[in-house]
């Protein structure tokens, strides 16, 4: 695959797209994604650890940012343990096959004077009320902001600059973030990065992913376990965000070449695909039953993250 189609696969908006074909061009390129401190590493994260391997096979210094103070001022833990969290992520991330990449602890990067600076000078730039909306999808308990959560996007911003990448990688949720980098870096002298945006996905029952609701598929889970969630997963008739297909296109189909569907010649007999786009046309008119779809999505994603459970079990 080109380095463009690798870019570009599997998101939903590249702002721009004449900016990112410049920087593809370009000998030396960096991009990163930040992550806060998590618990448990599931399939939303993997959409854009997906995407930086993409990044990574076209050419891109990748960096991960271990996003610990970003973690602390968005009220998800002490810095102890988001810090706890992060080596712990880091760990997942590797084994899942993010290696060969820089990875930089956010509190190693930010706790200097310099980058300190460059935070209050975009804050001089930056409206309250711009700050606050950039933080509606991503931050915890908005109904009451805290003056943490607002310094949360004009850090972001600084990562940017300070960590000097070129793009930036990030679910769609972060999109009014990156949209403040854009307008607001060259006000510091610093150029407006490629913005790269992936899908936020469906959890299992078909409502907005939520570790809280439980309605996700963690690397940590068992061949049992991922069978018994899939089983139960929402899956309608219908293609669009449907969670089961959404696990084949942005999770299977490009770590592999060809999926079987295994089923007895009563029901069809097996049946190969080797793009997502085939599957997504058999399934939609009626020539997968939503079990077989399930269960072959269970086996692949099985498969795909043994190494995981194996390395971190």
């Amino acid at each position: 695959m080109d380095p463009y189609s690798l870019a570009t696969r599997n998101t939903v908006e590249i702002v721009t797209d004449e900016d990112l074909r410049g920087l593809l061009n370009k000998p030396k390129k960096r991009v990163y994604a930040g992550y806060e401190p998590s618990g448990e590493i599931h399939l939303g994260h993997m959409v854009t650890i997906n995407k930086l391997m993409d990044l990574r096979e076209a050419g891109f210094e990748v960096v991960v940012l271990l996003a610990d103070l970003h973690a602390f001022l968005n009220r998800k833990g002490t810095m102890e343990e988001v810090r706890d969290l992060a080596a712990y992520n880091r760990e997942y991330f590797e084994a899942a096959g993010l290696r060969d990449v820089e990875f930089v602890l956010g509190s190693d990067l930010q706790l200097n004077p310099e980058y300190e600076m460059m935070v209050l000078r975009l804050s001089r730039q930056i409206t309250l009320n711009r700050a606050t909306r950039s933080m509606d999808e991503v931050g915890r308990q908005m109904e009451h902001p805290t003056v943490s959560q607002m310094i949360y996007p004009v850090m972001q911003i600084a990562d940017i600059a300070a960590l000097d990448v070129d793009a930036a990688v990030g679910g769609i949720d972060q999109r009014k973030i990156h949209m403040l980098a854009r307008e607001y870096l060259p006000a510091v002298d610093r150029p407006a990065p490629v913005c790269i945006h992936t899908p936020m996905l469906n959890g299992l029952d078909g409502k907005k992913m939520s570790s809280s609701g439980e309605n996700y598929i963690s690397l940590a889970d068992t061949r049992d376990v991922i069978e018994r969630k899939l089983k139960k997963a929402f899956c309608p008739p219908e293609t669009e965000n449907n969670p089961v297909l959404q696990i084949l296109r942005y999770h299977i189909m490009p770590r592999v070449a060809q999926v079987v569907l295994r089923r007895p010649e009563k029901f069809g007999g097996d049946r190969e695909f080797s793009t997502y786009p085939g599957i997504e046309e058999a399934y939609a008119s009626g020539g997968i039953h939503p079990l077989d779809l399930k269960m072959m999505t269970a086996r692949y994603l099985t498969e795909i993250f043994a190494d995981v459970r194996d390395r971190m079990g």
